[in-house]
């Protein structure tokens, strides 16, 4: 493994991942709080889609979407920590170059979908608020199930790119990772060769994807704050911002710390390495435990359902 520092090569069959790079000693305390919100997430998100299934009120669009999120954080936070609590636990930072590029997608495919799925249920209020009348003609099981599928298309096909780059450069400076997982940003800078290309479209993907999602949300929910002030009452204002308040808090826990993640990246410069890593970590691990304890608490028949 020591002479993978100082070996020239082209397309390893490995790489290491260092954890986090500086706080190695600390790494099996860093664990505890990060299995513990894996735990979170996964019993969380399981208990989401339990009751979903089980309670037939709930057999909703807004329900769909809201198990549609619980899979993909289920995933999302799955690809990363089970390799990343093996460093941390038996120091076991090897992972073949084809596992690494598979992790790599899994990853952004992932976040992209979940912030696809952000704008669907925005959709889905949107329609509630400002036409209730329509909305169980607009939004049918067939068209929450088309735009499910679209979403993850989406995620899936613009990750594609980011694989197949990946696959071609040459690693001939070194194989390790100062990563805790194969983040894509992490690999761009092992390569000895041309990554202008990579830059200019991860950060298209950054602009045209995350950025639309978020036009669309703010948009969704300009027009459906618009018809909570034309309500006649007080009571009935407070009742409708009752049922978007816990997907704007669940928008706010997604897309804050991505958003903080990437910029510091690309202008952290004089950033410490492990604060990028933990970071980047802690932002796949934060909205996968906080949008079942969201979603349990602020709406009612989760709440009542979980309660009995």
């Amino acid at each position: 493994m020591s002479d993978s520092n100082t070996t020239h090569f082209t397309n390893p069959s490995i790489f290491i991942l260092l954890g986090i790079p500086g706080l190695e000693a600390a790494h099996v305390w860093i664990s505890i709080p990060f299995c513990t919100m894996y735990i979170i997430a996964v019993l969380g998100n399981f208990t989401i889609l339990f009751i979903v299934k089980t309670e037939k009120s709930l057999h909703e669009p807004m329900y769909y979407f809201l198990c549609m999120l619980a899979v993909t954080d289920l995933v999302l936070s799955t690809s990363i920590l089970p390799k990343t609590l093996s460093i941390f636990w038996f120091n076991s930072r090897e992972i073949d170059f084809s596992a690494c590029l598979t992790q790599m997608y899994f990853l952004h495919c992932f976040l992209l979908t979940e912030s696809g799925i952000f704008v669907a249920m925005a959709f889905d209020r949107y329609v509630a608020i400002c036409d209730p009348l329509r909305h169980s003609t607009i939004l049918t099981n067939p068209l929450v199930a088309k735009i499910g599928l679209g979403v993850a298309l989406r995620g899936g096909m613009l990750v594609v790119p980011f694989i197949l780059v990946a696959r071609r450069w040459p690693y001939c400076r070194t194989n390790i990772i100062p990563h805790s997982y194969c983040e894509h940003m992490a690999m761009v800078k092992l390569a000895c060769a041309e990554i202008h290309v990579s830059n200019y479209y991860s950060l298209s993907v950054v602009i045209c994807a995350f950025g639309l999602d978020i036009f669309f949300i703010a948009l969704s929910y300009t027009q459906i704050v618009r018809a909570i002030f034309n309500l006649p009452t007080k009571d009935a204002r407070l009742k409708t911002c009752g049922t978007c308040g816990s997907h704007l808090c669940a928008i706010l826990a997604f897309y804050i710390p991505c958003l903080f993640s990437a910029l510091m990246y690309r202008f952290g410069k004089n950033i410490a390495l492990h604060f990028h890593v933990l970071i980047a970590s802690v932002y796949l691990l934060m909205p996968p435990m906080l949008n079942p304890i969201i979603y349990g608490v602020r709406t009612k028949q989760i709440r009542n359902r979980l309660i009995r």
